[in-house]
């Protein structure tokens, strides 16, 4: 992971090392993050709600619109059937599978799927694939054949899923716990996974709770993906240092750094918890990075839409989440913008009609791909701080050339900032130059932002 200097823009920031000599590490470590991911955005499909047949035909008439937006990485939520016993709501769970191997019929076939990841290769984008390895439905095959294979009670009864610090459920009833005392189960997990790596192509896993699975398996999953010849990326649903640290993810979930974020947007915390944030992210984790984002299926639906929980602060906590060290998520409909919780176990369509934010992520999404400032994990620059201020975060990145300056008022009241240098550069987001005199001082209104570019 890139290392953080908060230092004011007096001090030096700490030496980086320089873009062809990272490639050559890269080159040499199979574990590494794909040279193809250095600058990507993930995006994640929601497949049953993203269009009104919520298919992967009707999916895939959306990918030219996708590559023009900038995103790189589809995450797909599971693709798999889901299971009737113990159902959810009308259609179930995602994560309630009774098959690993297949597809889920609401979706299409295991054609159409293969013909939508070539699709997606073809256009210079990649696919990985929500993983279910902590629990099951109950209808699936292996209760029958293998029950040895999942937790059970005293009374010798598969259990749902419990909380490890309290022994209770965390009321995935619909879900059974995979036992990961078995050995003969991890093997035949991890051939699951292989399934889809090497016949089907995806580009790696999204591991749903991750942080519910012994990191023993991670190790044994990291050996065998690894091994597969091909640029896979790893994302563990889990904030779990252990998990980027062997190297056995490249990036996990910054819940941390987004629920602060929403507390920022509700005036609960101010800009200079972030310092705090960065400087202890950076004592956990020694490699990968983080995934930031405003929104997700879990936040959408559970916790609220971004207007909900950020309100008119949405926009300017997703334009920092581009600019942070870390990957950014776009949730799929987003760019709409999304302003209705979708529902979880029904059919309830995202209702694409106005793409209204769609230049906002262009614009984002175009400074990722050729700023090195702004790029990933170990090919980006650090992080120094211009300013010590409580509701302003203003800093600057540097990289191979390229610099990347950003000056956030997260607070809902104007603020007022005196430049330590001068700043000039592209103004992203209003598309023109821009040259802030030293000394001079500078006016934000409430949320206001600048992203100022040297290319």
């Amino acid at each position: 992971m890139t290392s953080l200097s908060f230092s004011s823009c007096k001090e030096s920031a700490v030496p980086q090392v320089q873009a062809d000599q990272a490639e050559d590490v890269v080159s040499k470590d199979p574990r590494a993050l794909p040279d193809w991911a250095k600058n990507a955005t993930i995006y994640e499909v929601n497949v049953r709600q993203y269009t009104p047949e919520g298919t992967f035909n009707a999916f895939v008439e959306h990918l030219p619109r996708l590559k023009k937006l900038g995103v790189d990485i589809l995450w797909f939520m599971p693709i798999h059937p889901i299971s009737v016993e113990k159902r959810k709501g009308t259609l179930g769970s995602y994560y309630a599978i009774s098959d690993y191997r297949a597809i889920n019929p609401e979706f299409g076939t295991m054609e159409d799927f293969d013909m939508m990841v070539q699709r997606i290769h073809d256009l210079g984008m990649h696919l990985i694939l929500d993983w279910v390895p902590n629990h099951t439905g109950w209808d699936h095959q292996w209760i029958k054949d293998h029950p040895d294979w999942y937790t059970q009670n005293d009374k010798g009864e598969i259990i749902d899923p419990t909380d490890p610090s309290t022994g209770e459920s965390w009321g995935w009833t619909d879900v059974a716990d995979l036992n990961y005392g078995n050995k003969s189960m991890r093997e035949a997990m991890i051939a699951e996974k292989l399934f889809w790596l090497n016949e089907h192509q995806v580009d790696g896993f999204r591991d749903d709770v991750a942080h519910g699975v012994p990191d023993t398996f991670w190790d044994e999953v990291a050996e065998a993906v690894f091994a597969a010849d091909r640029d896979i990326f790893m994302l563990a649903e889990a904030e779990v240092p252990a998990h980027r640290n062997s190297g056995n993810f490249h990036m996990s979930y910054g819940w941390t750094v987004h629920h602060l974020l929403n507390e920022i947007a509700k005036g609960e915390k101010s800009a200079d918890a972030l310092d705090k944030w960065f400087a202890e992210d950076k004592q956990k984790f020694t490699k990968g990075m983080a995934m930031h984002f405003t929104s997700n299926h879990d936040e959408n639906t559970w916790a609220g839409t971004v207007f909900e929980r950020m309100g008119s602060a949405h926009q300017t906590l997703a334009a920092l989440t581009f600019v942070m060290d870390g990957m950014p998520l776009i949730y799929g409909g987003q760019e709409e913008p999304l302003k209705k919780r979708l529902a979880f176990f029904e059919k309830d369509d995202i209702g694409f009609k106005a793409y209204s934010y769609t230049d906002f992520y262009q614009k984002l999404n175009n400074l990722k791909k050729r700023n090195q400032a702004v790029w990933n994990g170990s090919y980006g620059g650090d992080i120094v701080k211009l300013i010590e201020d409580k509701n302003i975060f203003a800093f600057v990145r540097e990289n191979n050339g390229d610099t990347a300056t950003g000056i956030f008022n997260l607070s809902d009241q104007p603020q007022q900032m005196t430049l330590p240098s001068e700043i000039s550069g592209l103004d992203i987001m209003a598309g023109e130059k821009i040259n802030l005199v030293s000394g001079s001082n500078l006016s934000l209104y409430p949320w206001q932002y600048y992203i100022i570019s040297s290319n």
